[in-house]
């Protein structure tokens, strides 16, 4: 006679089977960050950047979410080491071949990509490759698993079950750890942060400066001429300090901007090219890259870029 199933029976395969997929989507998307940070996409200009890649929140997700799964499988079979009964719950059963089915499906999947791709003569590059990989290693380590737990595998040979924990902890640890050599220590983190609202708030203040002009055919002498109530634009100051930024008016049409910054510029290594920025309905290259301390970034305003409106009587 099948054991009844318990709501805590339920539960407890359901929180695991949440926790696993969720934690499996992590670890191959972390995975997937890392390959397009080491082989970076010439052609998308923030694929190697590890802030826009989400890094961080996969890294979080692993932290918490892996953990909670061990956590709920230890409780189970703890209580089919109690009742052996407990491993012939249907919840069980049901979890197991669910989770199967999911991943002899991702293997399916994965090797049907990538003969797709080498049959429609696609260009087989290294990170399409380690990726079909992972995918591949990830999925097919699942399958194995599970159906040798399905198999009562594990309950023979607990401590082979042990090592394997232990093998996958590893793997997740590694799988962090490196995380943390990309995209620096949270403290970091919060300085690379507070760098990228300096340069915003140093273009806000170059778009300023250039409206200025448009309107009053001169560089404003100082950075408090571009305050205007009517127009609820105040001029922004130094996000962690508090203090103004630096600025000089150094020709008729020309003026400097300065800031502290805590760190160097975290530009893709493989993208170099300066990015193309439309300005006054034109093209216009622009650079904000930075060194770690006080820096300057000089500008000179081109009035065919930027004609000055016409006066209004």
């Amino acid at each position: 006679m099948q054991p009844k199933t318990t709501p805590k029976d339920f539960f407890l395969w359901a929180g695991a089977m949440v926790t696993l997929y969720a934690s499996v989507f992590s670890l191959i998307t972390l995975l997937f960050s890392y390959i397009d940070y080491s082989f970076p996409n010439v052609l998308n200009y923030y694929t190697s950047d590890p802030y826009q890649s989400g890094m961080s929140y996969q890294i979080a997700s692993l932290i918490i979410l892996f953990p909670t799964f061990l956590i709920l499988m230890r409780l189970i079979r703890k209580n089919i080491q109690a009742d052996a009964a407990r491993a012939e719950v249907w919840v069980r059963r049901w979890a197991l071949y669910l989770t199967l089915f999911v991943a002899g499906a991702t293997i399916v999947i994965d090797l049907i990509v990538l003969l797709n791709k080498f049959l429609s003569g696609g260009d087989l590059t290294i990170a399409f490759l380690l990726r079909v990989l992972v995918v591949l290693l990830v999925a097919g380590a699942g399958f194995l698993h599970f159906l040798a737990d399905l198999r009562g595998y594990w309950n023979q040979y607990p401590d082979k079950a042990q090592m394997v924990g232990w093998g996958v902890g590893t793997l997740i640890l590694a799988s962090i750890v490196s995380g943390f050599f990309i995209i620096g220590t949270p403290w970091q983190a919060r300085e690379y942060r507070l760098d990228e609202q300096r340069v915003s708030d140093l273009q806000i203040l170059q778009s300023g400066i250039t409206s200025y002009f448009q309107q009053k055919r001169v560089v404003p002498a100082s950075l408090t001429q571009l305050n205007d109530p009517l127009l609820y634009f105040t001029v922004p100051t130094d996000p962690e300090t508090g203090e103004p930024y630096e600025y000089t008016k150094t020709a008729d049409l020309g003026f400097e901007l300065c800031a502290t910054f805590s760190n160097t510029s975290r530009e893709s290594a493989a993208i170099t090219r300066p990015v193309p920025v439309m300005m006054g309905g034109r093209g216009a290259l622009d650079s904000w890259q930075h060194e770690a301390g006080h820096v300057c970034f000089t500008r000179s305003i081109d009035p065919d870029f930027f004609p000055p409106q016409p006066i209004k009587y």
